[in-house]
């Protein structure tokens, strides 16, 4: 792909973000999660609304 990774990262780790959402209730249980490798993709704000009421449903 053509694409100096150290150079964009500003180190020679050659690691990509993984961008990720959990939602965890007061009790420490995770109630949803979601991530995607293509680091470009992030999760959408209403589906974290929705996961966070249905979390809040559970307490």
């Amino acid at each position: 792909m053509k694409i100096d990774l150290p150079r964009y990262n500003g180190d020679s780790s050659w690691q990509l973000p993984m961008p990720a959402r959990f939602v965890i209730d007061p009790a420490g249980v995770v109630r949803d999660a979601a991530f995607d490798p293509d680091y470009t993709v992030r999760p959408d704000p209403l589906e974290t609304l929705a996961a966070l009421r249905r979390a809040m449903a559970h307490s």
